[in-house]
C-alpha cells in the first residue's frame, strides 16, 4: 500500500527504508562517515532501536544471531575504514553459514574516493568474496532501491549477508522518498517431477535410510516434515553442526550431530546405511570424512536450493535443486510407508556402542568437572525455549554432543569459518531478537578474543548466561597436537592469570568460578534464577578430549574412541 512521497536527506531514507522492510532493531558502532545516520536513528528511536556494541565485530555477530533465532535479516551499521574492516569477519562467518544480513557502511564523499582520503577503504573490494552481493552508491536518490535489493538479495535462495556502501554526499543529498511493500524474496524454482521420481524410486528400494539435516532445513523450517518421513520410511535422522536445533532431541529416531566430532551412532549409522538422504547440507568435510569412501556403498540424494552445491563435495545419484520444503512435501507424499526390523536393531546397537564410549570417555577423565556432567546440569535445569550459542573450539563440540534441544532455531554457532570470538556478540543478538534465556558456552581462549562485549551485555542487561570452560589452553588445537603431533604443544598452554571472575564484576556482571560439580550445579542454578548477565567459570582438565574423533580425510573406519588408539 503506497503512501504520500516527501522529500528527505540520504541519512533519513536509508532508516525509513529499514522501517519500511520491517525492521525494528539494528547493531553498529558510529562514527565520522556515519552522523547523519546516527541522527536519524536518534530521531527515529521510537519506532527503531539501535544496540550500541564495544566492537564493530560484535555488532556483526549480534545482527547474526538475530537473523540465526528469528530468520529475520539481521542488520549492522558501521563506518568508514577500520569500522567497515572491522566488520569483515562477522560477515564471512555469516557467508560460510548462509545467515541473512544487511551491513551498511558509510564512506567518504564521492569526490574524495580514491584519493586516500581519511578512514577511506574500498569496503565492497574487500568484501566482494565474503558477501553474497555488495553494492556502492554515491546519489541519495539510490539509496532506497538498493537496501530493498539487498534485502531481497539476503533472503532470497540460499540466504546470506549483503553490504551497502553508502557515501557522505549521499547521505546529505535530498531527494524524493516513497514508501513500498516489505520485498518479498525471489522464487525459487520447483524441482522437477522427474528428479522427485528418481527419489522415491531409490528411497523404496532403500532398506537402510538415513536423513542427514543442515542449517538449510533449519532455514526452511522443516522439522515436522523430516520427522514425517522418518516415520513414514522407518529412517534415522542425523545432522551436521548447523543442523541441530532442527530435530528434538526427545525424537527417538534422530541420533545427533555426525561427522569429525559427531556422535558415534549417527556416524556409523550414516556409513552403513543404504541410501543418505540430504537436506539443505553441503557435506562439507568436517561431516564427510575421505569423500572417496563416503557413503560408498550407499546411494546419495540431495536436497538444496543452490545448484552449486549439488556434486561439490561429493557425487550423488539424485541431486534435487529448487524449494527444498517443496521437494521434501513431494517425496513425503509419494513414497511407500516401510518397516525395517533389521536397520532398527542395528542403529538401536550403535546408539548403545556410542553410550558405552562416553561412559569410557569419563572414566578417563581427570577433572573434577566433565563437559558431560556439566551439560547434564544445563540440561536439567535450562527451558525448551531456552537458546543455547556456542563460540569454537571443544567446547563447541561437547555442546553439539551433549546439549538437548527440543524447540527450532534454538542453536547459534559459527560452523563453516569456525570463529572463535564469535559467541558473546550472537548470545546478545540471540536474546535481544527473542527477549528468552539464552546460554553462551564458550572456553577461556575464545572468549578472550571478544569479551569486551561484556560491556554491551551489561548495559543492556542482557539475560545470557556465560559458562566460561577454562582448561589453561586452546583446547582444540592441543587436541590435535596430542593426537597427531607427539604431544608437541607450541603456543596452545595458555596459563594466563587473568581472573575471569574479577573481570565479569568489573564489567557489571554476576561472575563465579566453580572447581567442582556441585559449585557449578548452584552456580547455574542462581545465575539461571536471578537473571541478567553472569559468568560461570568452570574449571576443567586441559587433558579432556572431544572424543570420538574422526581423523582428518579419514574414514569412519578410523574413528579414535580413546586417546591411546592407534591412529589411521
Amino acid at each position: 500500500m503506497k503512501k504520500s512521497k516527501n522529500i528527505i536527506n540520504g541519512s533519513r531514507i536509508i532508516i525509513e527504508t529499514l522501517i519500511e522492510q520491517g525492521v525494528t532493531e539494528v547493531f553498529g558502532y558510529p562514527g565520522g562517515q556515519v552522523l547523519g545516520i546516527y541522527d536519524e536513528l536518534f530521531k527515529a528511536e521510537d519506532r527503531i532501536k539501535h544496540y550500541l556494541t564495544a566492537h564493530e565485530q560484535g555488532a556483526a555477530h549480534a545482527a547474526d544471531g538475530y537473523s540465526r533465532v528469528t530468520g529475520k535479516v539481521g542488520v549492522v551499521i558501521a563506518t568508514s575504514g577500520p569500522g567497515a574492516t572491522n566488520l569483515v569477519t562477522g560477515l564471512a562467518t555469516a557467508m560460510l553459514d548462509s545467515v541473512p544480513m544487511v551491513a551498511i557502511t558509510g564512506n567518504v564523499s564521492a569526490h574524495l574516493i580514491g584519493k586516500d582520503s581519511f578512514q577511506e577503504i574500498d569496503i565492497t573490494g574487500v568484501t566482494l568474496p565474503i558477501t553474497k552481493h555488495n553494492f556502492f552508491v554515491t546519489n541519495a536518490c539510490e539509496i532506497a532501491d538498493t537496501i530493498r535489493e539487498a534485502f531481497k538479495i539476503a533472503k532470497s535462495g540460499r540466504p546470506g549477508p549483503v553490504l551497502v556502501d553508502i557515501t557522505k554526499n549521499a547521505q546529505e543529498e535530498e531527494c524524493e522518498f516513497e514508501n513500498v511493500d516489505v520485498v518479498e524474496p525471489f522464487v525459487i524454482p520447483k524441482a522437477t517431477d522427474e528428479d522427485i521420481s528418481k527419489a522415491v524410486k531409490l528411497i523404496n528400494n532403500s532398506k537402510r535410510p538415513y536423513i542427514y539435516v543442515g542449517g538449510g532445513a533449519a532455514g526452511a523450517g522443516m522439522t515436522k516434515q523430516i520427522m514425517a518421513l522418518a516415520e513414514k520410511i522407518d529412517a534415522y535422522v542425523g545432522c551436521s553442526l548447523m543442523g541441530l536445533s532442527v530435530m528434538p532431541n526427545s525424537f527417538d529416531r534422530f541420533l545427533g550431530m555426525q561427522g569429525m566430532h559427531g556422535r558415534y551412532a549417527s556416524s556409523v549409522a550414516n556409513r552403513q546405511a543404504d541410501l543418505v538422504i540430504g537436506v539443505g547440507v553441503r557435506f562439507s568435510d568436517r561431516a564427510t570424512g575421505d569423500p572417496s569412501k563416503y557413503s560408498e556403498n550407499a546411494k546419495i540424494i540431495q536436497l538444496d536450493t543452490d545448484v552449486s552445491e549439488i556434486n561439490k563435495n561429493v557425487t550423488v545419484d539424485v541431486g534435487i535443486i529448487g524449494d527444498i520444503s517443496d521437494s521434501f512435501e513431494r517425496i513425503l507424499q509419494s513414497v511407500d510407508k516401510k518397516s525395517h526390523t533389521q536397520w532398527k536393531k542395528q542403529v538401536e546397537r550403535y546408539k548403545y556402542e556410542g553410550q558405552l564410549i562416553t561412559k569410557e570417555s569419563e572414566k578417563f577423565s581427570s577433572g573434577a568437572i566433565t563437559p558431560k556432567r556439566v551439560f547434564d546440569i544445563i540440561n536439567e535445569v535450562k527451558g525448551k525455549q531456552d537458546i543455547i550459542v556456542t563460540d569454537v573450539g571443544q567446547h563447541q563440540m561437547w555442546t553439539a554432543q551433549f546439549a538437548n534441544f527440543e524447540s527450532k532455531r534454538r542453536f547459534a554457532s559459527s560452523g563453516g569459518l569456525g570463529t572463535m570470538g564469535y559467541g558473546l556478540g550472537a548470545a546478545i543478538g540471540a536474546h535481544i531478537a527473542t527477549g528468552d534465556k539464552t546460554i553462551l558456552i564458550t572456553g577461556d581462549g575464545s572468549f578472550g578474543m571478544n569479551l569486551n562485549e561484556l560491556a554491551t551485555a551489561v548495559s543492556y542487561n542482557s539475560d545470557v548466561i556465560i559458562v566460561l570452560m577454562n582448561n589453561g589452553a586452546l583446547g582444540m588445537v592441543k587436541q590435535w597436537q596430542t593426537l597427531f603431533y607427539e604431544k608437541r604443544y607450541s603456543n596452545t598452554i595458555l596459563e594466563r592469570k587473568t581472573d575471569f571472575v574479577k573481570l565479569a564484576e568489573a564489567f557489571g556482571a554476576y561472575g563465579v568460578r566453580t572447581t567442582t560439580m556441585e559449585e557449578f550445579e548452584c552456580a547455574f542454578k542462581e545465575a539461571y534464577t536471578q537473571g541478567g548477565p553472569s559468568l560461570i567459570e568452570v574449571m576443567i582438565s586441559k587433558d579432556e578430549l572431544v572424543l570420538p574423533m574422526l581423523p582428518p580425510g579419514a574414514s569412519i573406519e578410523g574413528i579414535i574412541t580413546r586417546e591411546n588408539e592407534e591412529k589411521q
